[in-house]
């Protein structure tokens, strides 16, 4: 079969010139990369890319982008700020996990600090509240079954009997629930409920999280009154949302426009304003 055009292979000459690379841009800004070259079977062939670059423009916290605007030191100090893909090199290492059964360390430790603990008391018996065993009441292991003694709660005859405005009764504690005067239970010794602070909410927190990290996120703002974390009644773990209470509601502004949007433990934090249960 003939055609009145030769193909492009064919056309090629096997000169030298034949393996070359052509560069060309569009109207649009499309770059068009033209290869022509040897296959590992001998063969010539063409390989054609189009690149097309895109500005992508995406929404980061106010500590990352403060970051973005640092001045470099030492030899970048005359480079532009921001990151530089050209300084950046991605490497391996080889990471070795050793497998055991069970925690062996951690159980040796805690008897470590229970022989310390007994050393300490100089040779007082201990004596535990539940069972009255010889080791001490948060390390017994009846306690699930036999509950825990409360000596310090007074029953509430006895509290309602009180002198009014009175802490004791008996030389017992008594809760301002309890008192004498006092409206029910959930009242507060200033007078002032959980919903009067102004409170956020914060989610998208890891299983790790701990109370001192957010108090140590939320204290640079002002003044915390209370943090609530939620946390699984079975492993104890953060359920991935926390209540910060702050004194002043000009406070809690300030924790939100830096908080919302903040990376913490490779997580992007959420902080929005928290709603009261009779407004749900």
């Amino acid at each position: 079969m003939s055609t009145s055009k030769l193909d492009w292979a064919d056309d090629a000459a096997a000169g030298d010139d034949f393996q070359r690379t052509e560069t060309d841009y569009d109207e649009n800004g499309i770059k068009t990369v033209v290869e022509y070259r040897m296959d590992d079977q001998g063969r010539r062939i063409k390989v054609t890319r189009k690149i097309k670059k895109t500005l992508v423009t995406t929404q980061a916290s106010a500590a990352v982008a403060q970051r973005h605007k640092w001045t470099k030191f030492g030899a970048e100090k005359n480079k532009k700020p921001g990151p530089d893909s050209a300084t950046t090199s991605l490497g391996s290492e080889n990471m070795r996990i050793k497998l055991s059964v069970g925690n062996k360390d951690q159980e040796k430790n805690e008897k470590d600090e229970a022989a310390k603990a007994k050393a300490d008391l100089g040779g007082k018996k201990v004596t535990c509240r539940l069972c009255q065993g010889d080791h001490f009441t948060a390390r017994c292991p009846y306690k699930d079954t036999l509950g825990d003694v409360d000596d310090a709660a007074p029953p509430a005859e006895e509290a309602e009997g009180g002198a009014s405005g009175s802490n004791t009764v008996g030389g017992k504690y008594v809760p301002p629930s309890l008192r004498a005067g006092a409206r029910g239970a959930g009242e507060t010794m200033g007078g002032r409920g959980r919903d009067d602070y102004p409170t956020l909410r914060v989610t998208n927190l890891s299983e790790e999280t701990e109370e001192e990290d957010l108090w140590g996120i939320f204290n640079q703002f002002g003044r915390v009154h209370r943090i609530f974390m939620g946390r699984d009644q079975v492993t104890g773990e953060c359920k991935g949302f926390a209540f910060v209470s702050y004194e002043s509601r000009h406070d809690a502004e300030a924790a939100i426009k830096r908080v919302h949007g903040m990376p913490f433990a490779h997580l992007i934090l959420s902080c929005q304003w928290s709603v009261p249960k009779d407004k749900l």
